[in-house]
């Protein structure tokens, strides 16, 4: 495969983004693989990089005040209690959530959904109450609901969705007249891209008596969020999508949602008063945050929310926006390839592909070779591709820092593969 060389000069300016200043931001973007090839990254939905502010934030942290929050009275102990709680208020802010305590810093959404599930969900769920999904979730937002509705005896109802990746509306409504207890929906499918009317489905849900939770992994990271124009109950979103570490993430919920819960895991930290035979929690967010968390993490996404927020979110958008719609058009341009999902302007920067007759795993292989990284497997949303009869797809991603080259890179290497299968 020929090589491809990435130029950053005259890339093209989307919406005010100036896209090759902050490719400069992302250090491992100037490395190359094995063979010498650079690196084209299009797996951003698994994990997205990190910029140099997020990386400098974790050092400082590591480097000047390690220690402990919540505990120490010395300088550096201030220092890093203060700089986590302002973390903190940086995220609040990226998804406008009332105040800055209605966040609780988790590892990761499926930690936050399992919060959600174990608490509210073991105190309110019984015996033939029903929660609404939708056939799109990712597992993180289906075995939980599973695992409590087989301890509760509980049932599940699915939304189903079309060919072209689009929830069916006309059956949610049907569904909703089940008065479930809880509707929980992905904002954005992590295989097919489909951006869902968060929104609407919320309004629909809550007319009917359901609280909402709403999976922003996909969402959070790539378009403007507003917790309370959207008017959901629950929101889990994780920072290793949103350019932060790994080990960092968050639950926004309401705070009489929060007060009423009883708390996940028990331990330091999450405790007022603790005596021999009893005990009484702290306040929110804190009654759900036992333990020593990953102080360096939580302060790197607040760096990424901050870093994010500088940019724009609507920047954020129509960039990605202009990247999916490019990738589809110039992926159209192999014979045979299957395209999953909705057009452009109903998907996020997600598309997911097979070529027939060649699995996922060697398409993926043989891009590797050309240091073009995209996923191959079934994405954690099993059920998905039973939908549609697969076993596996190949996924591209892209993110801030993607460029139109890439998308031609990937298309050259997907040419290859043909060639080398002759199919």
């Amino acid at each position: 495969m020929a090589d491809t060389v990435l130029s950053t000069n005259a890339l093209p300016t989307t919406a005010g983004l100036d896209v090759a200043a902050i490719r400069r931001d992302f250090p491992i973007l100037s490395t190359v693989n094995r063979l010498g090839k650079p690196l084209v990254y299009l797996d951003s939905a698994a994990t997205s990089l990190k910029p140099l502010p997020v990386i400098e934030a974790v050092d400082a942290y590591n480097r000047e005040y390690s220690s402990n929050i919540h505990r120490g009275i010395y300088e550096i102990a201030e220092k890093a209690t203060g700089l986590y709680e302002a973390a903190r208020a940086s995220v609040a802010k990226l998804i406008n959530a009332p105040e800055p305590n209605e966040i609780v810093f988790v590892r990761n959404a499926t930690e936050a959904i399992n919060l959600v599930a174990n608490t509210w969900g073991r105190k309110h769920i019984g015996r033939g109450d029903t929660i609404v999904l939708t056939e799109m979730e990712h597992h993180a937002n289906l075995v939980p609901w599973q695992l409590l509705v087989q301890e509760k005896d509980g049932d599940l109802e699915f939304v189903p969705i079309t060919d072209d990746g689009v929830l069916m509306l006309d059956v949610y409504e049907a569904l909703l007249h089940l008065r479930p207890k809880l509707v929980a929906f992905t904002h954005m499918s992590n295989m097919l891209g489909t951006i869902n009317p968060v929104r609407e489905l919320t309004e629909m849900a809550h007319a009917a008596g359901a609280l909402v939770l709403i999976d922003g992994a996909q969402a959070a990271p790539h378009m403007p969020v507003d917790v309370q124009e959207i008017g959901a109950d629950f929101y889990a979103f994780s920072g290793h999508k949103m350019l932060a570490p790994t080990g960092s993430g968050a639950l926004w919920a309401r705070r009489s949602l929060l007060e009423a819960m009883p708390p996940f895991m028990a331990g330091g930290d999450m405790i007022r008063e603790v005596h021999l035979r009893r005990s009484e929690w702290n306040e929110i967010p804190w009654k759900f945050e036992a333990g020593t968390p990953d102080i360096s993490a939580e302060i790197g996404l607040g760096a990424a929310a901050e870093y994010l927020m500088k940019i724009g979110m609507d920047n954020v958008r129509a960039h990605e926006h202009a990247m999916a719609a490019y990738a589809l058009e110039k992926l159209r341009e192999i014979p045979g390839i299957e395209l999953y999902g909705p057009s452009a302007d109903q998907r996020g920067g997600v598309v997911a592909f097979n070529l027939p007759g060649i699995h996922p795993h060697d398409v993926a292989q043989i891009l590797d070779r050309s240091g073009i990284c995209v996923r191959a497997g079934h994405h954690c949303t099993m059920p998905l591709h039973e939908r549609f009869d697969i076993s596996a797809t190949a996924r591209a991603s892209f993110n801030v820092y993607s460029i139109p080259e890439e998308v031609d890179a990937l298309t050259a290497g997907l040419r290859e593969v043909v060639r080398i299968f002759a199919v």
